[in-house]
């Protein structure tokens, strides 16, 4: 007898496309077709930054649901999941999953799915830092997809969440994206007015408080003083833009520094670098540093979170701590003069990430969780527990 399809809710009600969101399209890329029917609800904001690249059999829904008073986004959410007999409700961040998963509760989906992705460095105060309302949500999601083991630890011992629920699945990447022996295109240095010559720094992250551009910036001057060519090109978009640029300029760093916002085509972009930049303040587990790494560019990077997993110091790039521009500057200074070693450390990672972090691996893993809501279905309907 056939199989029909479990139908694959995806949830999301950032603003701006990101990490997770890079994250959904993957397995909406990926997920077999003979065994899953995808769909997704998002801002509309997001939504039409992804349309261009989802899959055309993707049901993809706009729906803004980020505050508590909106009563009638909550209605058609319900709506929604019961119209498609939804199997699976996958919401990715924590934001996300407050508003979605007791929905999707109050509408007996199977299995309910959250993927946090990062440790939310932004938690402050008495409530939000002891995560009362995390634990209170979390009664209604079923699994937890931790992206690294740093995450998974972080879920556990520091938010409070049930060991048990916590599932541990690895950000990959496709590597058939990125080729070391691709070049930039030929365009792309002189639009921006650099030399053949100059050495180019790539940081690719939304220009937001988590990323660090401003202790970037606060290390550029230190590397200029040794490779006064060297240019940076920030990669993102984000509520900092104009913060940053100020900020460039008063460093005097105007005429090195260029701020290019989203770019569809990552791969073209990392071509172009000698060297790629993670300065960030906490991650989950970065795509940025597996596509650097897959694209045969050394990365250096915070050792915060799960980072230090896919960037190993001294063996796939440079690792320094978070908020340190001048051991930043040491690190880019390291590379930039001996491109011995970047071929090195590029090399080995993409050994690394192709042995570790494929993205094959990735939506096979999540595949299975996803068909554990068969079976649990099946319990409900014989109202077993």
């Amino acid at each position: 007898m056939r199989t029909v399809p479990l139908s694959v809710l995806y949830f999301s009600n950032a603003l701006a496309r990101g990490g997770a969101e890079e994250h959904i399209l993957t397995l909406l890329r990926g997920l077999d077709r003979a065994r899953f029917r995808p769909h997704l609800v998002c801002t509309p904001e997001v939504a039409r930054r992804l349309r261009p690249d989802l899959p055309d059999d993707v049901d993809l829904i706009p729906l803004r649901l980020r505050h508590p008073r909106q009563v009638e986004a909550a209605r058609r959410l319900a709506r929604i999941l019961r119209e498609r007999r939804v199997d699976v409700l996958h919401s990715h961040l924590f934001y996300s999953s407050l508003f979605a998963s007791p929905i999707g509760w109050l509408c007996r989906v199977p299995l309910i799915v959250e993927t946090p992705h990062v440790r939310e460095g932004w938690r402050q105060g008495w409530l939000k830092s002891r995560f009362v309302v995390d634990r209170l949500a979390g009664r209604f999601v079923d699994y937890y997809i931790a992206v690294s083991e740093a995450n998974a630890r972080y879920l556990v011992e520091r938010k409070g969440l049930p060991a048990e629920k916590v599932v541990v699945i690895h950000n990959g990447c496709d590597l058939t994206r990125f080729d070391p022996a691709r070049p930039a295109p030929a365009s792309l240095r002189p639009s921006l007015g650099f030399g053949n010559g100059d050495p180019v720094l790539l940081v690719v992250g939304r220009l937001e408080p988590q990323k660090g551009h401003a202790v970037l910036l606060d290390a550029l001057p230190a590397v200029q003083r040794q490779f006064p060519r060297v240019r940076l090109v920030c990669l993102g978009e984000g509520s900092l833009r104009e913060d940053l640029e100020r900020h460039a300029d008063g460093l005097g760093l105007n005429g090195s520094v260029r701020f290019v916002g989203f770019q569809p085509n990552a791969a073209e972009w990392m071509a172009l670098a000698d060297v790629t930049v993670l300065p960030s303040f906490y991650e989950g587990f970065p795509l940025v540093a597996l596509e650097s790494l897959a694209a045969g560019r050394p990365v250096v990077a915070t050792a915060v979170d799960g980072t230090p997993e896919v960037v190993l110091d001294g063996k796939t790039g440079l690792t320094v701590p978070p908020g340190d521009p001048g051991r930043l500057a040491e690190a880019l200074c390291r590379l930039l003069r001996d491109p011995d070693e970047r071929r090195r450390l590029a090399s080995a990672g993409r050994q690394w990430v192709h042995e570790r972090f494929s993205q094959e691996r990735q939506v096979r893993r999540t595949g299975e969780l996803y068909l554990y809501a068969r079976e649990r279905r099946g319990r409900m309907a014989r109202g077993e527990q």
